[in-house]
């Protein structure tokens, strides 16, 4: 009879050829445990899902009850559905006044989607504008804002009227007094990452992001801000943008908003989203999108998160510990902020090697997509100091192996 892992290559559509095959049986906190038994601590969550730990007990009991009382009932958007209000209510309720309409998808990509329609609708409007190493989702329209040509060239041709641009290019278009000068009354809307994830963790600067708001209030043009990655306490606050002095039009979330449950959102005003009502009606339509059992889940991690706000707090306190203790010469630059970082080798060999050695030894690590010669870190909030500096003497010590290795 098959094995497991025989059946999972058998049929399961793969992405790469080396997938890390791991065969979890259970996970709990920041653990994941594999059918021996062996415990694996979780530095990247699931790629940033579970901010709140692996089976919340409160977000488990969420999803036990609301089972138990209805799964699917009707497409999204017709029914009165108690978990979808009650999310929907505490998430404007800490965010700015304006963002007061939620819509909930299945996935990050398709909030990216819905976000990208509502700003073509709102505006009437075709030119989208992004950044240089952006990600922003695998789908179509997703595609065609990503940052990167490497992802993207084999299904072109995607959607027209898409620039990507980039802000360290020479001649600067941002440059000192210039203003954002390529975002015109053309522009539909701009979408940019807050802190760009799989570019390695990228901060832009406070001035840049105040001076894009600036402009796209002075075009008509919405700002979308794509905090799929980075929201819900990742950065020390619960939301990235709120480091910047900015708000943004149309907010995108995703990950760990459904508390280890697939949730997607947009966010924005209701004036704007109102547009979806109308010529046509039905503008937008999702299936599944705010199941019912995924937002009683998200509607628990985030109470949870929201009681619990020293979790938050103590990003940032940690962020720095693990930027202190991840010293070697074979480091570059430990960047990124609260538990949303990157360790820095000099090339992808190097950083895979270590990665590879770090599973080995119990920790879970990863590169990034178009910096894969960065280490992601990115644990559960819960994880505690002690969990914190265990993992790094292992990261440490993985990286003084692998160079004396490669010296001898």
């Amino acid at each position: 009879m098959p094995t497991q892992r025989e059946l999972f290559y058998q049929h399961l559509a793969q992405t790469t050829p080396f997938p890390l095959a791991l065969e979890i049986e259970r996970a709990e906190g920041i653990y994941l445990y594999d059918k021996t038994g062996k415990q694996y601590m979780d530095l990247i969550s699931g790629i940033a899902v579970s901010n709140v730990g692996h089976c919340n007990p409160e977000v488990v009991k969420a999803i036990r009850e609301q089972s138990e009382k209805y799964l699917h009932l009707m497409v999204y958007g017709e029914y009165v559905q108690s978990p979808q209000v009650e999310l929907a209510t505490l998430l404007c309720s800490v965010l700015p006044p304006k963002l007061n309409s939620v819509y909930f998808t299945n996935s990050g990509a398709e909030a990216i989607e819905g976000a990208m329609k509502l700003a073509k609708r709102h505006t009437g409007r075709t030119e989208i504008i992004a950044f240089k190493d952006a990600y922003h989702g695998s789908t179509q329209g997703a595609l065609s804002v990503m940052g990167n040509e490497k992802l993207k060239q084999a299904y072109r041709p995607l959607l027209p009227d898409c620039k990507i641009l980039d802000i360290n290019s020479h001649p600067s278009p941002f440059g000192e007094g210039q203003g954002v000068r390529l975002i015109t009354e053309k522009t539909a809307c701009v979408i940019i990452e807050t802190i760009q994830g799989e570019a390695g963790v990228r901060e832009f600067s406070k001035e840049f992001l105040q001076s894009l708001r600036k402009r796209c209030d002075e075009t008509g043009t919405l700002l979308i801000l794509d905090e799929i990655q980075c929201a819900f306490g990742r950065t020390g606050k619960l939301f990235a943008f709120e480091h910047y002095g900015i708000e943004p039009d149309i907010l995108c979330l995703a990950k760990s908003l459904g508390g280890g449950m697939p949730l997607g959102a947009f966010v924005a005003p209701q004036e704007i989203m109102q547009s979806f009502t109308h010529n046509p009606m039905l503008g937008h339509i999702t299936t599944f999108g705010g199941h019912p059992v995924c937002c009683a889940a998200g509607l628990a991690a985030l109470k949870f998160l929201l009681r619990e706000k020293h979790l938050i707090e103590a990003a940032t306190e940690k962020g720095e510990l693990i930027k202190q203790l991840l010293s070697h010469p074979a480091i570059k630059e430990v960047r990124g902020k609260g538990l949303l970082l990157a360790a820095e080798f000099n090339d992808f060999e190097t950083n895979k090697t270590i990665i590879d050695r770090c599973i080995q030894q119990g920790v879970i690590t990863d590169w990034f997509l178009f910096c894969d010669n960065s280490m992601r870190i990115a644990p559960p909030l819960t994880i505690t100091i002690t969990e914190l500096m265990k993992a790094c003497d292992v990261i440490v010590a993985a990286i003084a192996s692998i160079t004396k290795q490669s010296q001898n």
